[in-house]
């Protein structure tokens, strides 16, 4: 008996091997910006570190969702597309494809560029409405390299457990920092002309060769559907079972890229931290981020969402970064000439709906 078997055989089949999965948030159960969005073309807009993206397709429309229901056992959460409006015809140059980047400096273990370069294996449960070939692909940045490979839908609306083995980039490069070191990609549909040369070897990215393999297309068909869960990206050739977390756990990896500051109760949703007025137009709220974020995040908040309260009620008319940094930092809210110097306020939303986000995504 091989080395390599008497391992296999010695896996745990259940439970956990602790930080083995490359993807975050592969069970979708983390959702901060909302459940469900007809938004797309490569904004975040459901589910944390997943987002949808598009190029070219005029008439598609879409749904996103993380679904509740109908999932496989041992999973409560899937992520699920759903054309709303197809396209009547794929051309050059379109596609549709689930995209998941990974942050370089979590990837070293890889050694790309090395003698010592290992084999990654992707797994995870996938069914849709629409059977056939699909190609998944890796892209990394840092040397402009991709590599993919084909799984089948064999049968329509059905959950199938799927894996595949990517070989170790030997000639590749991920870099030692907070950028993209890999990207993940699942197409659903590809143009002609971007499937035409073979990728299941690492080389360098070209159009041609980005979904080699793909012939499954659900932009075609209304309702056509999608959904993936248990997705998990790990060192080596052989797939091991899901490594399932606490939710704490795949939420503050999550929050390494987004924070929701929105309260999930009460009345009035108002912002956490101190808040004062800096002076008659402007009043700061303070904020500390409960993990320390991949760089100085951005805003994600529309000032006409907000108000101030300082005994009277103002609407909010800009939102500005007040020396934030990945730790935390202020948020400037301006409601011109309503404020006193040094007067303590309550800062916000104007409905639990509204999100309160900071974002310092890949």
């Amino acid at each position: 008996m091989s080395n390599a078997r008497k391992l296999a055989d010695n896996l745990p089949s259940v439970g956990q091997l602790s930080g083995r999965n490359l993807v975050q948030n592969g069970d979708f159960s983390i959702a901060q910006r909302g459940t469900s969005s007809t938004s797309y073309n490569g904004v975040y807009a459901t589910v944390d570190r997943w987002k949808l993206q598009t190029d070219g397709m005029d008439q598609l429309a879409l749904t996103q969702t993380k679904n509740t229901t109908n999932t496989p056992p041992g999973f409560k959460n899937s992520y699920k597309v759903t054309v709303t409006t197809p396209e009547t015809s794929v051309t050059d140059s379109e596609m549709l494809s689930v995209f998941h980047p990974i942050e370089a400096q979590n990837l070293q273990r890889l050694a790309y560029g090395t003698s010592d370069a290992k084999s990654i294996t992707a797994s995870f449960y996938v069914k849709s409405s629409v059977t056939g070939n699909y190609c998944l692909a890796l892209y990394a940045p840092d040397g402009n390299r991709s590599i993919g490979a084909v799984y089948t839908i064999n049968t329509a609306n059905t959950w199938e457990y799927k894996t595949v083995t990517f070989p170790p980039d030997t000639s590749g490069v991920i870099n030692n920092d907070n950028g993209a070191g890999l990207e993940l990609y699942f197409f659903l549909t590809m143009g002609p002309d971007r499937k035409t040369a073979n990728n299941t070897s690492w080389a360098t990215w070209s159009a041609a060769r980005w979904a080699f393999g793909q012939v499954a297309d659900i932009a075609a068909t209304t309702n056509a559907t999608w959904e993936i869960t248990g997705c998990q990206l790990e060192v080596g050739s052989q797939s091991t079972p899901f490594e399932h977390e606490p939710a704490g756990v795949t939420l503050s990896k999550c929050q390494r890229y987004l924070i929701d500051l929105t309260p999930n109760s009460g009345t009035t949703p108002y912002i956490p931290g101190t808040g004062a007025a800096a002076n008659s137009n402007i009043a700061v709220a303070h904020v500390a981020f409960p993990v320390q974020m991949r760089a100085t995040p951005s805003l994600a908040m529309t000032a006409g969402n907000y108000r101030i309260y300082n005994g009277g009620t103002h609407t909010v008319t800009a939102v500005a970064i007040n020396g934030m940094s990945p730790v935390g930092g202020g948020i400037n809210f301006t409601a011109n000439g309503a404020l006193s110097t040094g007067q303590a306020v309550g800062i916000y939303a104007t409905s639990t709906g509204v999100r309160t986000l900071c974002s310092a995504e890949l």
